[in-house]
């Protein structure tokens, strides 16, 4: 244990063996390791896909209303290359919901879709309570070992937003629980990813280099990339983009609103405010070869009359215009 954790190693440590037990059961009983190719890039490394193209995604995180199958045969229907699977205690695809043999149907369906299943979203705040934070390793534990059941050759990432709170007096119990997450996510040989978000603790795309430079670069942590969270800030596309690209994991987009003197968010391409043609050039000539996954905000599904597949459909075509538009090929 680093003595960085010195404070709270009790905690990690009773968990650990534990953990290494229930992992290496779940290994056997599904039989296949699950790791994550990643390309280099200076001392760093993206998470990256078979081929010089990116994959245009959809999360489930739109679809809250069906069920894990109906949303995946929906995506794949659609045509797009890719799903990320939301996984919250309280959906449909949470680890508590998924008994060995939904796993294994999910992952054949994924199998015979050909999408590409590259991330999960999880959405733990780290604590100051020791107790709490166990379980949220207890969590992050489930949502890893939920991604080797349901792998396809490449594992996908964990996905999180890092809560609220001012980074100036946060930051160190963010490194702090982080590390931790951290340590988890390499005994399981999978993917971590930290979303700087709006309006939350961690809301610039340097803050989560800061972490993880304070970490220390590992394979295992990476940054989630959205600009409709650096949108009417003076964050400038090009900016963002170049500080998080050593470091990037995962691409989601939707568009930001200005009404009044709040943002708003809607379906990526519906209001024209956020360049996707620009962004997928810097994203593929910087050398990202993952995700580009259409988010749908809550904001968004939670107005009467949403429609699930509609929304999806409508997230298709307009990026898949943006892709045309930027001459970036996706797989074929």
């Amino acid at each position: 244990m680093n003595t960085r954790h010195a404070d709270h190693s009790s905690v990690t440590g009773e968990l650990r063996t534990r953990r290494n037990v229930v992992h290496a059961g779940l290994t056997g009983l599904f039989g296949l390791s699950c790791l994550t190719r990643t390309t280099a890039r200076g001392n760093q490394s993206s998470v990256s896909t078979e081929g010089d193209h990116l994959l245009l995604g959809f999360s489930t995180y739109g679809m809250k209303t069906l069920t894990t199958e109906a949303a995946v045969n929906h995506v794949a229907r659609i045509g797009f290359d890719s799903v990320e699977i939301t996984v919250w205690p309280d959906w449909d695809a949470a680890p508590a919901n998924m008994p060995p043999e939904r796993r294994q149907t999910v992952r054949s369906q994924l199998a015979d879709s050909g999408l590409r299943l590259t991330s999960l979203m999880e959405h733990v705040t780290p604590s100051e309570n020791d107790a709490e934070h166990a379980r949220h390793l207890a969590r992050l534990a489930g949502v890893f070992e939920l991604a080797a059941d349901l792998c396809p050759p490449q594992a996908p990432l964990v996905q999180t937003v890092l809560g609220g709170g001012r980074w100036d007096q946060k930051r160190e119990l963010l490194r702090d629980r982080v590390g931790d997450w951290l340590e988890l996510a390499a005994e399981h040989e999978k993917v971590l990813a930290i979303k700087p978000h709006r309006g939350g603790v961690m809301s610039r795309p340097e803050e989560a280099v800061w972490l993880i430079k304070q970490l220390g670069p590992s394979r295992h942590l990476r940054i989630v990339y959205d600009y409709s969270h650096y949108a009417y800030r003076e964050m400038s596309l090009e900016d963002t983009v170049n500080i998080a690209l050593p470091y990037l994991g995962h691409v989601a987009v939707k568009d930001a609103v200005r009404e009044g003197n709040r943002i708003v968010f809607q379906l990526p391409g519906q209001a024209g405010t956020i360049p996707y043609a620009k962004l997928l050039k810097l994203l593929f000539n910087g050398g990202y070869r993952g995700d580009i996954s259409c988010e749908v905000s809550g904001m968004v599904w939670n107005r009467v009359g949403y429609d699930a597949v509609r929304a999806a459909q409508t997230c298709y075509q307009h990026l898949q215009r943006e892709f045309r538009k930027a001459g970036v090929s996706r797989p074929t």
